[in-house]
């Protein structure tokens, strides 16, 4: 079978393929008339031989974002048939195994600290509390166009429109505090039982307000590669057990650096004008996780290091891979912007 064309691929799914694998993938799951399981394999080992930098390939990661679109439903077209279709799983594993690898050599190991919940908290504040790479925010705040503002709106809708649901992974992985303290977390994200509550509710909100749509994935055409692999690194960890430490020192890191950034943005947001359906995502944030840091930070992750000693370690890289990845997407961005030219793969007048 011919590996399926851009135009025939877009008529069922919603974003097209970067490259022979992501062509390949697209097709198998939209196809019935699909090539052997070794073929598809074969394509993801020659993909990831090709590659010199999995984090910024485009090919690589949309195919990695279509195979965890099948895992979470978020697609239509990709049927529920599938899920655990075996080539896909092996083709899948192909490039996590290369994903995961540059993550673990480009990210610094943050030191481990005594696998206590306070020393655990402790770092884990001290961590993101380092992080001083460009801020987005600021810029939002301060200088920010419209057009730009709509923009960091596309770049947020590819997770954000499906907020929460990675870490939500974990939850039936962990026992004890850390489980009570991540259902803590994720019942407000999902609007502790208020649908129009929903974060992601809020957010599409946000899309509607700003003239955006607020269908998931609509625009992921649109966005750089290594956007799409901040969203595929926390399905990643959140879809292996394995990496469970991963996926929960990520969630502690993404939760500090939550709130003050979320305020700049609704600063922003405000002083170009837009109304409170766009902003009243941001303003949730605010307040909502300055609170998370601290389940997220002691009663999360210092209470799984505790529990679970050996998690330490991986505890430390998610948070750590949390702030270099989300700082790769935010510096894209501004060197963008200051550059002039859009942040996108076209602007979104085009």
């Amino acid at each position: 079978m011919s590996i399926a064309t851009t135009e025939e691929t877009a008529a069922v799914a919603p974003f097209h393929p970067r490259g022979p694998l992501s062509a390949r993938v697209l097709s198998y799951l939209t196809d019935d008339d699909r090539p052997g399981e070794e073929a598809l394999v074969r394509a993801a080992r020659d993909a990831v031989a090709a590659s010199d930098d999995v984090v910024r390939d485009g090919d690589l990661q949309v195919a990695l974002f279509a195979l965890y679109c099948s895992m979470y439903g978020t697609v239509e077209a990709f049927g529920a048939d599938d899920e655990w279709d075996p080539a896909l799983l092996r083709t899948r594993r192909v490039v996590e195994v290369a994903f995961e690898r540059q993550l673990r050599r480009i990210v610094p190991q943050p030191a481990l600290p005594a696998p206590t919940r306070e020393a655990v908290a402790s770092e884990l504040f001290a961590l993101t509390g380092e992080d001083a790479g460009p801020s987005l925010a600021r810029f939002l705040a301060k200088k920010a166009t419209a057009a730009q503002a709509r923009e960091f709106l596309v770049q947020r809708s590819v997770y954000t429109l499906r907020e929460a649901d990675p870490h939500s992974w974990a939850i039936p992985r962990l026992t004890g505090r850390p489980k009570a303290a991540i259902v803590e977390i994720q019942s407000d994200e999902y609007g502790g039982g208020r649908p129009e509550r929903v974060h992601a509710a809020i957010f599409a909100k946000a899309m509607r307000g700003a003239g955006l749509s607020d269908s998931y994935a609509e625009y992921v055409d649109l966005v750089p590669p290594v956007t799409l692999a901040s969203l595929n690194m926390m399905s990643m960890f959140g879809l292996n057990r394995r990496l469970l430490g991963a996926i929960v020192g990520h969630l502690a890191a993404f939760e500090m650096t939550s709130s003050i950034p979320n305020r700049f943005s609704a600063d922003g947001l405000r002083r170009l004008g837009f109304g409170e359906d766009v902003t009243d995502y941001f303003d949730e944030h605010v307040e909502a996780d300055a609170v998370h840091e601290q389940i997220a930070g002691r009663d999360l992750a210092g209470s799984l290091a505790e529990d679970d000693p050996r998690l330490l370690a991986d505890i430390m890289f998610g948070a750590a891979a949390c702030l270099a990845v989300d700082g790769m997407v935010g510096a894209h961005i501004l060197d963008a912007w200051r550059a002039g030219r859009s942040s996108l793969t076209e602007p979104l007048d085009a």
